[in-house]
């Protein structure tokens, strides 16, 4: 089965509800809608299937650092996996996911956050993911002086494979601008009922074979200070490469910094490769708890990343480790003045599987 989404849930060739049409000419503007144009049950299931390949991996893997052992190597991957084709960084799954929902947050002016994001089972090379996005919430921001209005919207995300088998599952929440900036929509809804936790899939770890990788020995409360910062290079590749529609990634006319701001999950990747150097047997990263972006990211920005260690679950031939990454961005200019301490910018906690 090649379609999992019924055609019927899907916006088809032809006129969108938020493309708008100057009769004049019948020129048709196509930006994406504004907040106001979202309604509550409205599904996007129109971006491409995305198949992973390598040059998937090592753009990924080039553009973060990071050092997860079972995508970097091939023959681990098929000794602890059982499939001939290699892992592919969970990391990059959900870019790619995030980036097929970008329909409905073409205009999006920051992601505040990820909820109960769930690797469902693991995506290999070769794999094919397709995404449903659907509008769950709708909330108007109250309107502040001097400041674009604006509303949150948050979004239910469902990914399945070529075999249509639900590999993820998460919800997120763009801030949108609204078209009218004193248009009243009347959205208020609670955001209560969305998870603010997610509990790692049932049948971990997937019959692989952990044997061939060392115990990761670690105790709740340790802090892992990583010293060694990264930069930040290349975002608007990996925001394309990952079909993300989001303008404020690649036009600087779009953002409400009056520059480019870098992908979220450019900064999530390099916190992770960050972990891998505190925690390098680490076997891959099974859930997000949360994910809070609390300050914009830019080009050239480095980054620094403290690793919390939350807890530690014992199960019968493995471990589920809970994580915490804190990071923090400098300027170029502010990164070689050791008295900087550096603003936060990202706040994710994660479940990574060890043996």
């Amino acid at each position: 089965m090649i379609e999992p989404f019924g055609a019927s849930e899907v916006w088809r060739a032809g006129r969108r509800p938020y493309d708008r049409v100057t009769m004049a000419d019948n020129r048709v503007r196509v930006g994406g809608p504004y907040f106001e144009e979202l309604m509550h049950g409205q599904v996007f299931a129109d971006a491409p299937g995305l198949t992973l390949t390598p040059g998937y991996a090592v753009l990924h893997q080039a553009l973060s650092g990071d050092r997860l052992r079972l995508p970097l190597d091939h023959e681990l991957s098929a000794a602890v996996t059982g499939r001939a084709e290699p892992l592919a960084h969970p990391t990059l799954v959900c870019h790619v996911a995030i980036g097929q929902t970008t329909a409905p947050s073409q205009r999006v002016r920051g992601n505040l956050f990820y909820r109960g994001l769930r690797l469902l089972r693991p995506v290999h090379l070769g794999d094919t993911l397709r995404t449903r996005t659907e509008v769950v919430a709708l909330r108007q921001n109250r309107p502040k002086p001097g400041r674009p209005a604006t509303g949150l919207a948050v979004l239910r995300v469902q990914v399945h494979n070529q075999r249509a088998e639900p590999v993820l599952d998460f919800w997120r929440c763009p801030m949108l601008p609204l078209l009218d900036p004193d248009a009243n929509t009347g959205h208020a809804d609670s955001f209560d009922e969305i998870p603010a936790d997610a509990e790692p899939a049932d049948d971990l770890p997937w019959g692989w074979q952990l044997g061939a990788f060392k115990p990761t020995v670690t105790e709740v409360g340790t802090v892992y200070d990583i010293e060694v910062r990264d930069t930040v290079t290349g975002a608007p590749e990996l925001a394309r490469a990952t079909l993300n529609l989001a303008a404020t990634h690649t036009d600087p006319g779009a953002s409400a910094y009056g520059r480019r701001l870098v992908y979220g999950g450019h900064t999530i990747s390099i916190a992770g490769a960050h972990a891998t150097r505190a925690l390098p047997d680490l076997v891959t990263i099974v859930a997000w708890r949360s994910c809070d972006h609390t300050g914009p990211v830019f080009e050239g920005d480095v980054l620094r990343t403290e690793l919390h260690v939350e807890a530690v679950h014992q199960r019968d031939g493995y471990q589920l480790i809970d994580l915490r990454a804190v990071v923090h961005g400098y300027s170029a200019a502010e990164a070689g003045d050791p008295t900087v301490a550096g603003k936060p910018v990202l706040d994710w906690r994660f479940v990574a599987l060890a043996r």
